[in-house]
C-alpha cells in the first residue's frame, strides 16, 4: 500500500517552518509559484491582523525535486518568517543567561493553559510559539503538493465562506469549480456579495468593541473518483477522515459532510440521493445531498465538506484570567491577532482535504509514479461499467 504523509516543524516567530512529505509518486511536475499562489491565498481576507502586512509567505523546495518533477524522494520544504529576526532574542536556540520576560498568563481559548499542563511549561512562549496558527502556512505548502498531484488525476478543490457570525451567504454548493474564479477577489473569499458586505460589517463592529468572529466555510472536491475509502473499519471511512483533517485545524469545532446536521431534521426521501444510470456517464447521483461521501466510501459527485470555525482567542479587550504562580486574577495575555481569520481557514481547509484526498486514493490505487497512479484511476472508471 502506498502512503502519503507530511510533518511539520518551526515555530510562530522562529526562523522558518518546515515540512517533509513522504511518498509522493515520482514524475510529477511540482510548480513552486503554485505552492506560493495557495500561500498567498492563506493571508487574503478582510479582518486579518498586522501579522499578513509583514509576512509575505514564499516556498523553498529543498530536496525531492529536480529540474521541476518529483523524484519519489522525501520533499523537503521551508516557508521563512520574515518577522524572525525581530525575535531573535526572544526565539534564540542556544542556552541564554539574559532569557526574555516569561509569559504567565494564558489565554481563554488557547492551548496556552492546557500546553502548559501537558508539557510542566512555566513560560507559556513555549506553547503559543507551536500551537500558534503560523504552523498552517507548512501545512498549506505540502496541500499546494497534494493539490497539484490531485490535478494530475482530473480533480480540484475550491473552498468559500458561508458565514461570519450570524451573516450567511444564500448561494447553493456550486455544480462546477468554474464558479470560483473569482472567489478569491472577494474580501471575504465569499460567493454572495450581498451576505459578504453583511460579513465585513459585523467584523468592523466586532474589531471596534475588542471582539472576535468565527463563522462556517465550505470544501468542495470536484472530479474524485468513486470507490475509494471504505466501510470495513471506521477509522479507514473517508469522511471520518476527512472530520478529523477538518478538525486538526486550529479553532474547528465542527464539520458536516453533505446536509450534515440539516439531515437529523428531515426526513429520509429527503436525504438521500437516487441512483441513475446514463450510458454516457454510467452509475450517478439524482442529487448530491450526501456531499459525495455514501458508507465512508466516495462516490464520484464533488464531495462537499463544511467546517465552522470558532471566534479566535486572543481578544483586545480581554477576558479574565489566572496568572501562573501567583494565581492571581488578571486579564488575559494580549498577542497581536486577527478579528476573524475565517477565508484564510478555508484556504488551510482546502490543504487539509486536499491531503486527505491524496492519502486515500494512493492507498486505494497506489502507483510509485505519477503516471502509473494516473493509469490505475483511469482503468478503475473504465472497469465500473461493467457492474
Amino acid at each position: 500500500m502506498t502512503t502519503f504523509r507530511y510533518l511539520t516543524a518551526g515555530e510562530s516567530h522562529g526562523r522558518e517552518l518546515t515540512a517533509i512529505i513522504e511518498g509522493c509518486p515520482a514524475g510529477l511536475a511540482l510548480d513552486a509559484a503554485a505552492i506560493d499562489a495557495d500561500l498567498a491565498r492563506r493571508q487574503l481576507g478582510y479582518g486579518r491582523g498586522a501579522r499578513q502586512q509583514i509576512e509575505r509567505d514564499r516556498v523553498t523546495i529543498r530536496s525531492g525535486v529536480r529540474y521541476g518533477r518529483t523524484t519519489g524522494a522525501p520533499v523537503a520544504l521551508a516557508v521563512a518568517n520574515r518577522d524572525a529576526p525581530t525575535w531573535s532574542d526572544t526565539m534564540a536556540v542556544e542556552a541564554t543567561t539574559t532569557p526574555a520576560d516569561p509569559v504567565r498568563v494564558p489565554r481563554p481559548g488557547h492551548a496556552d493553559l492546557p500546553g502548559a499542563q501537558l508539557y510542566g511549561a512555566d513560560d507559556l512562549r513555549d506553547v503559543i510559539e507551536r500551537a500558534s496558527a503560523r504552523e498552517t502556512a507548512a501545512r498549506v505548502a505540502c496541500g499546494a503538493v497534494a493539490r497539484q498531484l490531485l490535478a494530475a488525476l482530473g480533480c480540484q478543490v475550491r473552498s468559500h465562506v458561508v458565514a461570519v457570525g450570524d451573516a450567511t451567504a444564500t448561494v447553493a454548493t456550486p455544480s462546477t469549480g468554474a464558479a470560483f474564479a473569482e472567489v478569491d477577489a472577494d474580501p471575504l473569499r465569499c460567493l454572495d456579495g450581498g451576505a459578504s458586505a453583511a460579513m465585513r460589517a459585523a467584523i468592523a463592529a466586532a474589531g471596534q468593541a475588542g471582539d472576535t468572529l468565527g463563522g462556517v466555510f465550505e470544501v468542495v472536491a470536484y472530479g474524485f473518483p468513486p470507490g475509494v475509502g471504505s466501510y470495513a473499519q471506521g477509522d479507514r471511512r473517508l469522511g471520518a477522515r476527512l472530520a478529523a483533517a477538518l478538525f486538526a485545524i486550529p479553532a474547528i469545532k465542527g464539520v458536516e459532510v453533505g446536509l450534515g446536521f440539516a439531515a437529523a431534521g428531515l426526513p429520509g426521501s429527503q436525504v438521500h440521493d437516487e441512483i441513475v444510470w446514463s450510458d454516457d456517464e454510467g452509475y450517478g447521483r439524482a442529487s448530491n445531498r450526501a456531499g459525495g461521501v455514501e458508507g465512508g466510501i466516495s462516490t464520484g459527485l464533488p464531495i462537499v465538506v463544511r467546517a465552522a470555525m470558532k471566534p479566535i482567542a486572543t481578544l483586545m479587550s480581554p477576558l479574565h484570567s489566572v496568572r501562573l504562580g501567583t494565581h492571581e486574577v488578571v486579564d488575559a495575555h494580549v498577542e497581536r491577532s486577527d478579528v476573524c481569520a475565517v477565508p484564510a481557514a478555508a484556504v488551510v481547509g482546502e490543504a487539509a482535504v486536499a491531503l486527505c484526498l491524496v492519502t486515500a486514493v494512493l492507498e486505494r490505487f497506489g502507483g510509485e509514479t505519477t503516471a502509473e497512479l494516473a493509469a490505475a484511476v483511469a482503468t478503475f472508471r473504465a472497469g465500473l461499467r461493467r457492474l
